[in-house]
Parts: structure tokens; sequence; C-alpha cells
């Protein structure tokens, strides 16, 4: 028990709505979605029954059976055994199953109810099934399972008062199974077999051969040609749509960050506080912190479109598509939505992994997660990509954008497939399973409540993790100060910071690059868009009217740099040098924090970042190498 409180725990399949009666029940915003695993740890919340008892309720992730698999699925089994650190075993178990899916649903209630636990029944989305042509006869299910079945349909609220009620009455004892003792393979044999008889009697369709909506469409949308057209119709579409609508409200960011920066430097400098300490102030928090925050409209939209793609049941169709290409690196279809989170951030792309059965495959997707590149190389590739093509932009600079995330994408397949091959197979083999909810309409206000989640915590990182990375970058690159001049390339030159990077030009110069690049290399692994800032001080490159103005300066500055014998220093050679550089390196100190904890390893969060940046230095200098040799 967790006080005085009874303890009820929702259990169900991926796409059952668990989480939406989790929150109709106790009125949280937990997240919901259409894709399995995406609820994958405990959530509880507390409610009253029509009498005005409390209960506590739990949330348990989403799983197709209790035999131990993915963490998530294992979580779900432990909860429900009360083998969970501080979490009392339940003393009701709420199954959710959806009454159109009914076949498949049934399977994981009939193992819960082998458990001995007071069990009952939300037949939930009783209209959809109704929709469909199901004749659902929930007294009748009743009688089968010997169990409380109630029909809800949690989005809408309705049976949620008389699911309330029933939980309240006695329970019969639990029924035995007439297959105890059986093998673990005979005993879903005959679960399945049970679950399709009393689908027989309690769910009837009148018609066999009737066609849904999501059959229609899915004629389409899984069609062997036409679905992978319309996959990448809807990439293309999502990642214009992030790259054109985020415009507006990053340049207000941007604006309010200078704009709060220059107040705080009057205001401090009209109190006669130490220059340091308003440079810390400016340069340090408010610039570090507002380098990063200036990209949360691009992840806002980012998660707000995987919301919706969750919530229609699009999500789980690209999984399916992507399963067999996928295969061919080793991974399977559940490694899709952690790889595709990961354009906008690894992180939450990382801790996605926690739904893959399978260790090794788990170990490989968290090792190639951060060569999708994430939303912060963008300021980079923004200066990078214009200067290779000359000022060149419209459909040529678009292409480029493809072929620099495309060769990520690429490379992480491959060192995937690699990598799974020298891991070994697995000591049992895990099958892909997925589950085709039908198409529905987005669920607006848990779409909107999950993106502000998404949104709070990426601010929460800003404000600790980048703003005490920020500080610390200030003062390497502030201390030793050299006095006797304001110049901010020659501070930066004198400082800890810039005598590190003179040590790294022997380094970088088989690179294309000079001390300076270097310098500025160094400060992106504290956060890779710190890469632009760092270059416009080292060469002296004046501020513009915002960031646009500014990479413009920067990239005519770059154009025009020379060695002393005044041969050009960014030729296209070293800008692709550049660009590979940064499509692979491992530049994000949250993100090897985040890879420790989900692998168990501070040794594997160690070994992938010294394999991604030796292989960003690799790569590099092969490519400026021979290109050097093509192009002069």
């Amino acid at each position: 028990m967790s006080g005085s409180l009874e303890t009820v725990a929702l259990a169900g399949n991926p796409n059952a709505g668990k989480t939406t009666l989790f929150n109709a029940l106790t009125g949280s915003a937990q997240r919901t979605g259409n894709y399995a695993g995406v609820t994958v740890a405990l959530k509880s919340g507390e409610f009253f029954t029509p009498h005005g008892k409390k209960l506590r309720l739990v949330d348990l992730p989403g799983c197709y059976s209790l035999d131990s698999g993915s963490p998530d699925q294992e979580l779900a089994r432990n909860a429900l055994m009360g083998e969970v650190d501080g979490e009392p075993r339940p003393d009701i178990v709420v199954c959710v199953v959806d009454a159109s899916n009914l076949e498949r649903h049934l399977v994981l209630t009939l193992q819960v109810i082998e458990l001995g636990l007071p069990v009952v029944v939300a037949l939930n989305m009783v209209d959809m099934a109704e929709k469909a042509g199901l004749r659902l006869d929930p007294a009748k299910l009743s009688e089968e399972l010997g169990v409380p079945v109630v029909p809800v349909q949690a989005n809408a609220n309705k049976g949620i008062v008389e699911l309330k009620q029933a939980l309240r009455h006695p329970f019969p004892p639990a029924a035995e199974t007439p297959w105890k003792g059986a093998t673990e393979e005979e005993s879903g044999e005959r679960r399945r077999a049970l679950a399709l008889r009393i689908c027989e009697v309690a769910a009837r369709r009148p018609d066999g051969h009737m066609s849904t909506l999501s059959d229609k469409l899915d004629q389409w949308l899984l069609h062997p040609v036409i679905g992978w057209v319309a996959f990448f119709v809807i990439m293309l579409l999502l990642f214009w749509s992030i790259f054109s609508f985020a415009s507006i409200p990053m340049d207000a960011i941007e604006s309010g960050k200078d704009w709060l920066g220059t107040q705080a430097e009057a205001w401090m400098t009209a109190k006669a506080v130490n220059p340091d300490l308003v440079s810390l102030v400016k340069d340090g928090i408010i610039e570090g912190v507002g380098s990063v925050v200036v990209f949360l409209p691009q992840i806002v939209l980012l998660f707000f479109f995987i919301g919706l793609l969750e919530s229609s049941g699009y999500m789980a169709r690209a999984a399916f598509l992507m399963d067999g290409l996928m295969g061919k690196a080793g991974l399977s279809g559940k490694a899709f939505l952690p790889l595709f989170s990961s354009y906008a951030c690894a992180i939450p792309g990382i801790m996605a992994t926690r739904t893959i059965d399978s260790a090794k495959e788990r170990l490989v997707t968290i090792f190639v997660a951060p060569w999708m590149s994430c939303s912060a190389r963008l300021p980079v590739y923004l200066v990078l990509v214009p200067l290779l093509l000359g000022g060149k932009g419209g459909f040529t600079q678009a292409l480029v954008f493809f072929g620099v995330y495309s060769l990520g994408t690429l490379t992480a397949f491959i060192v995937a497939r690699v990598l799974r091959g020298k891991l070994g197979p697995d000591q049992e083999v895990k099958h892909f399973m997925l589950e085709l909810p039908p198409y529905r309409a987005p669920q607006w206000s848990y779409v909107f409540r999950h993106v502000a989640g998404r949104a709070g915590a990426f601010l929460q990182k800003a404000g600790t993790v980048i703003l005490a990375i920020s500080v610390l970058m200030w003062a390497a690159q502030t201390y030793p100060k050299k006095e006797g001049t304001e110049d901010k390339g020659e501070l930066l030159d004198y400082s800890a910071m810039g005598r590190v990077g003179h040590l790294t030009e022997p380094l970088v110069k088989p690179l294309g690059l000079d001390w300076r690049g270097g310098t500025a290399i160094l400060t992106s692994f504290a956060a890779r868009e710190v890469f632009v800032t760092s270059m416009a001080q080292l060469f002296h490159v004046d501020e513009g009217e915002d960031d646009e103005a500014t990479q413009a300066n920067l990239r005519d500055r770059l154009a025009s740099e020379t060695w002393d014998d005044g041969r050009p220093m960014f030729t296209i050679p070293a800008v692709l040098s550049l660009l590979v550089f940064f499509i692979y390196a491992l530049q994000c100190l949250a993100t090897c924090a985040v890879v420790a904890r989900e692998s168990g390893s501070w040794k594997w969060a160690a070994g992938q970042f010294l394999f991604m940046s030796g292989f960003a230095y690799v790569a590099a200098l092969i490519v400026f190498q021979v290109s050097s040799i093509f192009i002069k």
C-alpha cells in the first residue's frame, strides 16, 4: 500500500488508450500516442470514486505480454508482481482493451487475470468498434472472462463514472487456468485460442469482409511503392514546415535575447558594476543560454508534428514501412521512432529506445542516434552551406541540406550494421511485433500538452546544463586577460581557450583550418551552435542587425580570408571538411550523460564520444585531402 490508499494499476497493450483513460480518471496531462512504447515509466495520480473513496492510480507501460522483454515490458510485469522498489503490488488492475482489436488485446488480459489479482476490464473505444461494424456484448464478455467489463470512451469521458463504480464492488476469486503447468509457448497459444473463442460470442461482425476506412487507407499508405512515396512526401512536408514556420518565432527570440543583453549591460554599467561581471551576464549567461533557446520553436514544431503522426496512427505505419529497410542495418522497425526523434534532439530519441526488446539492438540504436542531424547543427549548416555554394540558394541549397542529413543517416545505418554484427545475435530471437491502430483524429489537447512538456524539459536543460557549460566556457574564453586591448579576437587568442586552440593547429591544419578554426571547434563541444559565435569573434566580424545579418557578415569574412602566403583559406575542400566534421562529431555533453544513464555504463558513453570524435576527424581529414587533389 501507499499510505492508506489502495492502488489501482492500468495495464494494456500499446494503443489501447491507457494514458487517455489515466488522464480522464485523474485529470492529469500525461502524454498519449499511437506508437508502442510512448509510456516508458510508471506514472501515478489520485482520484475519487462516486462514493468518495480515494484511490491511487498507476499507469503501467503498454505491453503485448508480461513475458520479460524490453525495459518497459519488464517494468509492467514487475509492477504487477510487486517487484518494483518503493511501489506496492496493486490491489486492483484495470485492463484497458481496444474494443475494435479484442482478439489481440484479450491475450494480455487473460495473462493478467492468471496472476490472481482483482481485475476490471475497461472496454475502450466502443464508438470506433461500432463504426467498424462490430456488435459488442459486454455482459457476455464479462461472463466469459469472469471479471467485470465496463464499456468506456475515454477520450470523451464516457463510462468513467461506471468504471469508478465497478472498482468498489467485491471481486470473485480468479478461476483456475486450464493450461496450468504448460510451457510458456503452449500457454501463449491457448490464450490466443481462448481470446478468439470469446470474441466469436462477445464481439460479432455482421459482414466479415467489410472494409474499414483504415483498411482502405492502408491499401495506399502501406503499398510497396505508393506507401514509400507518401512517406517521403510526409517527411518532406514535415521538415519544410519546421524550417519555414519556425523562422518568425526564432527571429523574435533572437531579438529578445539581444534586447535583454543590451538592457542588462546598460543597467549594470550605469550601476558601475565590474566589467567582468557585466560580460558574464551578457556574453556568458544571456548569450550562452539564448543561443540554445533560440531553437525552441523548431523543437516545438518537430514534436508537434511527431505528436500528430503518433496520435493519428500513421507513425506505426511508418515504422512498419521502415522495418525492412532497417533490417538491413541490423535494426527493427522499433528503432525508427527513436532515430526519427533524434532529428530534433538526440536526448529524447535515446530515451525512446526503452521500447526495444533486444538489449543489443537498443545499445546499437543509442550508439548511432546522435548521427541523426539534430536542430543544434543548423546554425553551423546555415553558415557553411551558403559559403560552400558561393552564395547560391534556393533548390541547390535545399539539395545540399538533404545530402547533409542523408549522409549522417546512411553512415549511422552502416555503423549499426557493423556494430550489430560485432555484438552477436541475441540469446533469444526477438520478433518485431507491431499493432497498426485505426486512423484517428488527433487528440489536440493531449498533443499540445505533450509539446508543452517537451518544451519545458528543453528549457529546464537550457537553464541547468547549458547554463553551467556557458559560464565555464565564458571563463575559459575570458581569462587570463590581455591588458591594453579591447579587441575580442585578441582577447580570445590570449585566453586559456585561445592558448589551447593554438595547440590544436597541428591537428586542424590537415583539415584546412588554422588555430582559429581549431579554437572554434573546441568551444563547439559545449554546444554546436557556439561555433558560429566563436568564429565571428576570432575573425573580427561585426554583429549585424539580426542573426541572419551576422551570419552573412561571417560568410563574407571567411570567403575573403587567406593564409600567410595569400592562398584562400576557406576553399571548397576546407568547407566540406568542416561540414563533415560537424555531421559526425558528438558535441553534446548532455547527450553523453543520457547515454551513460540509458546504457547503464559510462564506458559505453565514453566509447561513443571517442569513436564519434575520432570518426569525425578522420572523415574530415580524408574529405579535405582527397578533394584538394581535384578542387583547387
